[in-house]
C-alpha cells in the first residue's frame, strides 16, 4: 500500500509538472531606423553599393543576441523602419516610438540623425549612430542620447597617421574631392597630420574630369593628367579623400614618383573589411556571408556592434528594462567584444566606442592601430580620436 501511494504520489507531481507552462522569455525590443538613400553609380566593373546595407549587420547582431538568450531567458526583437528615398525620416521614426522602442539602430545621415534625436518623442530613447562619421556629431553636435559605433572620422585618420609615422613616411600628398564629405575627410587628416607632426609636402583639390573614361585612348588623358598633377612634389605617400570614391581609384600607380595611395583607396582606415580574419573575425564573417549572401561592410559591422551591445548589456546587468540597459552601457564595467583581439566600450565625454582601426588594402590586412608605443594613461584606444582632455562635447 505504501509503495502504491508513492507512485501515486509522484504520478501526480509528473502530472503537474507537464502542467505547468514554461515561462516566455523577457523580450528586448531594438528599434531599426534607417533611409533610403541614392548613392553615385560607380564603373561597371566595381562591385556596387549593397542596397541592404546596415539592415543585414542589425540582422546578425539578433541572431548573436538570441544565441546567448536562450540560456539567460531573453528574447531580442528587430523593428525595422526604412524611409523610401526622398521620405521623411521622422515620420518614420514615430512608428518605432509608437511600439514603445527604446534603444535604436541609426543608420541615417549626420543631418537625419540630429532630426530624430532631436524630436520630442526622442525623450528617453538611446541612438546608436551606425553610419555618420562626422566630427562634430562627438563635438559640438554631440548628445546625451547618442552613441556611435561608427568610427569617427579623427579615429580613422588617427589609425592611418600612427601607421605612417611608425613607417617613417613623414610627407603626406593630400588629395581632396569636392564634396563635403571630402573635405571632411581632408579636414580631419590635416588635423591627425599635426597631430602627430607629419608634414603636409602638398595639400590639392582635385578637380580634373576624364570625361569617357571608355574611349581607346581615355586611359592616357587620365595617366598625363595624374602625372602633371603631382609633378615637382617630393612626398612620401598620397592620401586621398573621396568617400563615394568618384575618383580616387585613378590615383594609383600614375603619379610622377613611385609612392603608395592611401586614405579611401589603397591604403584604407576602417572598422571591418572583407580581408579581416584574425581574433575569430573569419567566424563572424562567415556567418554574414551565410545570412546576406554579401561581405560585410563597415555599416554592417557597425549596426551589428549596435545590437550586440544591447544584448551583452542584457545578459551582464541580468535586465529587459530599456533605461537600466542604456545607463549599463554607459557605465565603466560594460565590455563589449567585438573580434578585434580588445574590449571594447563607451567614451564618457561623447559616446564613441573605443576600438581598434584596421589598416587593410584590398587583399590583406596589413596592420591594426593602435601602433605598438602609443601610449596612454588610461586606454590605448584613446590615442585615437579626440580624447578627453582635447573634446568640445558637452553632453546635452
Amino acid at each position: 500500500m505504501a509503495a502504491m501511494v508513492a507512485l501515486g504520489l509522484v504520478g501526480t507531481a509528473f502530472d503537474a509538472t507537464a502542467q505547468t507552462p514554461t515561462a516566455a522569455p523577457a523580450e528586448v525590443h531594438i528599434g531599426y531606423l534607417g533611409s533610403i538613400v541614392q548613392r553615385p553609380a560607380l564603373p561597371d566593373y566595381m562591385d556596387p553599393f549593397p542596397a541592404d546595407e546596415g539592415i543585414q549587420g542589425a540582422k546578425l547582431g539578433i541572431a548573436d543576441d538570441m544565441t546567448t538568450g536562450r540560456f539567460t531567458k531573453q528574447s531580442f526583437i528587430l523593428d525595422e523602419a526604412v524611409a523610401p528615398e526622398g521620405g521623411d525620416v521622422v515620420q518614420t521614426a514615430k512608428t518605432l516610438f509608437a511600439k514603445g522602442d527604446k534603444l535604436i539602430v541609426a543608420d541615417l545621415a549626420e543631418a537625419d540623425l540630429l532630426k530624430v534625436a532631436a524630436m520630442p518623442e526622442a525623450t528617453g530613447v538611446t541612438f546608436f549612430n551606425a553610419q555618420a562619421r562626422d566630427d562634430d556629431l562627438r563635438a559640438g553636435q554631440c548628445h546625451a542620447n547618442i552613441l556611435h559605433t561608427i568610427p569617427s572620422r579623427a579615429m580613422l585618420a588617427d589609425g592611418l597617421s600612427q601607421y605612417l609615422l611608425a613607417k617613417k613616411w613623414r610627407n603626406i600628398f593630400l588629395v581632396a574631392g569636392p564634396t563635403p564629405a571630402d573635405q571632411a575627410y581632408a579636414a580631419a587628416i590635416r588635423n591627425s597630420a599635426h597631430k602627430f607632426q607629419l608634414k603636409l609636402a602638398a595639400d590639392k583639390p582635385w578637380t580634373y574630369d576624364p570625361g569617357a573614361r571608355t574611349t581607346d585612348t581615355g586611359h592616357y588623358d587620365v595617366e598625363s593628367e595624374v602625372a602633371r598633377f603631382t609633378q615637382g612634389v617630393e612626398y612620401d605617400i598620397m592620401v586621398v579623400a573621396d568617400e563615394e570614391h568618384a575618383f580616387d581609384y585613378e590615383l594609383s600607380h600614375r603619379g610622377t614618383l613611385a609612392r603608395p595611395v592611401a586614405g579611401t583607396i589603397g591604403l584604407t582606415p576602417t572598422s571591418w573589411a572583407r580581408p579581416f580574419e584574425q581574433w575569430g573575425a573569419i567566424q563572424a564573417q562567415q556567418r554574414f556571408l551565410k545570412i546576406a549572401k554579401r561581405w560585410m561592410t563597415e555599416r554592417d559591422y557597425a549596426a551589428w556592434l549596435a545590437v550586440r551591445s544591447i544584448g551583452e548589456a542584457a545578459t551582464q546587468a541580468k535586465s529587459v528594462d530599456p533605461a537600466e540597459l542604456a545607463r549599463f552601457i554607459h557605465s565603466d564595467p560594460f565590455q563589449l567584444g567585438g573580434y578585434k583581439g580588445a574590449k571594447l566600450n563607451y567614451r564618457s565625454w561623447d559616446g564613441q566606442l573605443r576600438q581598434p582601426i584596421l589598416l587593410i588594402d584590398a587583399y590583406s590586412l596589413v596592420s591594426v592601430s593602435p601602433q605598438p608605443g602609443f601610449l596612454h594613461q588610461f586606454s590605448e584606444l584613446d590615442t585615437l580620436g579626440v580624447d578627453k582632455p582635447e573634446t568640445k562635447c558637452v553632453l546635452k
